[in-house]
């Protein structure tokens, strides 16, 4: 009852099922773990292995002057073993097959959707955080090894109960950078009946007909099957490891979604649904 929009008070009469739910019954379509049409699947432009470049800090010279230790994104770790990174990726592409997505690791902004001029930082009620030099290095860094083929080091499974899930494939350090939110730009008032699960809030300003949501229904990466929590629990609560935060990149708005402490190698990813706004339903998720 939960999967509708708007949700359903009881199930109807009769033999029903939920549409979303039938979908979900549907068998994985399991993408080939061959190297070469995984590279096709990604777009991936680089293949030759390459060290993973470490982003520098910046050291403050001799001063008695004391720093507070400030909290900078860190790029995430590919996994070494390259059978392991074709394991992840087919993972994914298997997901993404399934559902019917397209891989895209970009915002993306089509015709009769909201067009990128909407998207400007400035507009945000109450400002929005601009990208530090050093974070905008990880970014752009995480960006780089995703082309070449170095994806994070997560995996897709299939929960029996909520379908697709992903999990650490490696252990990953806290305040790693994990993911951007991808999907397609569009107005809010334009997806307020739609079905869709997975909307995430993206730009919100005071003028509410221009708030933006991404939606990745048709195009998007692996942000896309990432749990929520239940966020009325102390339990759900304690699940979090990632959080979605927000950031002016060049001027635009790009969600970020960031790990809040060390996750062990096999957890289960969640972040908070109702980070921004408290309307999304969240007490039926374990």
């Amino acid at each position: 009852m939960y999967c509708l929009s708007p949700i359903l008070v009881a199930v109807p009469k009769g033999d029903w099922f939920c549409p979303h739910c039938s979908k979900d019954r549907q068998q994985v379509k399991v993408f080939p773990m061959v190297q070469r049409k995984l590279i096709d699947f990604f777009g991936i432009e680089k293949v030759e292995e390459e060290p993973t470049k470490e982003v520098r800090r910046r050291r403050h010279s001799g001063s008695l002057v004391i720093y507070k230790k400030s909290r900078k994104l860190l790029p995430y770790m590919p996994s070494k073993d390259p059978s392991q990174r074709l394991e992840q990726m087919a993972s994914l592409a298997s997901a993404l097959m399934t559902s019917g997505i397209e891989f895209s690791n970009e915002l993306t902004y089509l015709p009769g959707l909201a067009p990128r001029r909407a998207n400007r930082a400035v507009l945000e009620k109450g400002g929005m955080q601009v990208i530090g030099k050093e974070d905008k290095a990880t970014y752009e860094l995480c960006k780089a090894m995703c082309i070449r083929g170095e994806h994070p080091p997560l995996m897709v499974t299939r929960d029996p109960r909520q379908g697709f899930v992903v999990e650490a494939n490696n252990h990953i350090k806290d305040m790693t950078l994990i993911a951007e939110y991808t999907g397609d730009v569009d107005f809010m008032c334009n997806r307020e009946d739609d079905e869709g699960d997975s909307i995430m809030g993206l730009l919100f300003p005071e003028d509410a007909s221009q708030e933006l949501v991404i939606c990745p229904d048709k195009r998007g990466n692996i942000a896309r099957f990432i749990s929520g929590i239940n966020n009325h629990t102390s339990d759900g609560r304690k699940k979090q490891n990632l959080r979605c935060i927000r950031f002016d990149i060049d001027g635009e708005v790009h969600a970020l979604l960031v790990s809040i402490r060390d996750i062990a190698k096999g957890e289960r990813l969640y972040y908070d649904y109702n980070a921004y706004q408290k309307e999304y339903p969240t007490e039926h998720f374990e």
